[in-house]
């Protein structure tokens, strides 16, 4: 998850780069998203390990 995070991240840093700023912004939300899955995903999997019974 985190490996598409940084690839959506690179996407809209190239695109910007040249100039096209739709691309840009929609792979930046993407980026965004995929973070926000990623930290989610690690703080349940984070918080679910702990457990002993």
């Amino acid at each position: 998850m985190l490996h598409w995070t940084i690839t959506f991240l690179i996407l809209a840093l190239i695109a910007a780069f040249f100039g096209f700023g739709g691309v840009a912004g929609m792979a930046a939300t993407l980026a965004k998203i995929c973070f926000a899955v990623f930290l989610i995903l690690f703080l349940v999997s984070l918080v679910s390990g702990r457990r002993s019974i």
